[in-house]
């Protein structure tokens, strides 16, 4: 089975757009009323997602998506905690709709209704409503809710630990992963995304997080930023901070997807990261959506990279399937379900 860890619901019915509209009007005159939770019919869902997500799983050979709100739409940094908690509920209800349309080949992740500077209790209500209640495995964690400008605290400090605590308990992952940017100095996808997955690892270096979460799971995601190109300085920072080795200090805890988008990228990651760290993902339909001219491929189509690695049988299990199974263990009863549907079949 090939399991991709990382898909967003880039395209969405209208009717999700409206909702968005709204809001913003509200943010604009605070007479308006509150916006009504969206709604939109399955077919409206189904047309999008068969002509896109799904249509490009089967056609790239893949069997099933770790499925999000779109990143680059979460905007922590917009609106109040009404709207953020009204956002959040959209967006992660639409995913859930998804998921129950398409069981066998979407699994819910969650965005949380952050916001700079909050306290993070709707968040971890949130988290605990996809979890227990809409059957999420895991939650999209923005390390950055200012939108560009980088005032969080480290992913380090004790501002998260309440989070940390409830992720625990319920044991699901987050894939570390930031929204758009209001910084006109980042471009989103080029630069605020990567600059924001390395952040997060290097924040991770020079902390002892998982000395106080031992089983705490992040993923970093767009193949862990630069740092599997700067593993050497990354390793002679540790050794300079007197933290132990990477392999015992963060990677027990970290894990990187191949959202990489050409395969000497790819090759670097597999050649730096034991695979037992790297997840499958393409990210599709995401940042990067064309042709490459040099391969006539589409850049993210990442599976073409890994089946030219040449792994072994077992790497590729991993890789595909077996490291989603043990990031997210909550995909072990999707999965099953799944089993059983085919069987009955």
């Amino acid at each position: 089975m090939i399991i991709d860890c990382h898909g967003h619901q880039t395209l969405v019915p209208q009717a999700h757009l409206d909702f968005r509209d709204a809001q913003m009007a509200r943010l604009a005159d605070a007479s308006m009323p509150r916006p009504l939770q969206p709604k939109m019919t399955n077919d409206e869902i189904t047309q999008i997602i068969e002509q896109n997500q799904l249509r490009l799983l089967k056609e790239r050979g893949g069997d099933m998506t770790i499925f999000s709100p779109r990143a680059s739409r979460m905007e922590p940094h917009i609106g109040d905690a009404q709207t953020s908690n009204d956002w959040a509920r959209a967006c992660n209800n639409l995913i859930h709709r998804v998921t129950q349309i398409y069981p066998d080949y979407f699994a819910g992740v969650c965005m949380l209704p952050q916001r700079p500077n909050a306290p993070l209790d709707d968040c971890i209500e949130e988290l605990e409503r996809c979890i227990n209640e809409l059957g999420f495995i895991g939650c999209n964690l923005n390390p950055d809710p200012s939108g560009g400008h980088f005032n969080a605290p480290p992913l380090t400090d004790r501002y998260w630990y309440p989070l940390y605590e409830k992720m625990v308990a319920l044991d699901v992952p987050a894939m570390i992963h930031v929204s758009g940017s209001c910084n006109k100095a980042f471009h989103a996808t080029g630069s605020y995304y990567i600059a924001a997955d390395t952040n997060a690892f290097m924040q991770f270096l020079q902390g002892d997080l998982f000395k106080d979460f031992p089983t705490l799971r992040m993923i970093i995601p767009h193949g862990g930023g630069a740092v599997p190109y700067h593993w050497g300085r990354y390793r002679g920072l540790a050794d300079m901070l007197g933290q132990p080795p990477l392999g015992e200090h963060v990677m027990k805890n970290v894990y990187f997807d191949t959202c990489v988008y050409h395969q000497p990228g790819v090759d670097l990651l597999f050649n730096v990261i034991d695979n037992k760290n790297i997840l499958f993902g393409s990210e599709m339909v995401g940042a990067v959506r064309g042709i490459d001219p040099e391969t006539g491929q589409y850049f993210d189509d990442t599976k073409r990279y890994v089946d030219n690695l040449g792994l072994s049988a077992k790497d590729l299990y991993d890789v595909y399937e077996g490291n989603a199974r043990r990031v997210y263990p909550r995909l072990n009863a999707i999965l099953d379900a799944r089993e059983k549907r085919h069987d009955r079949s």
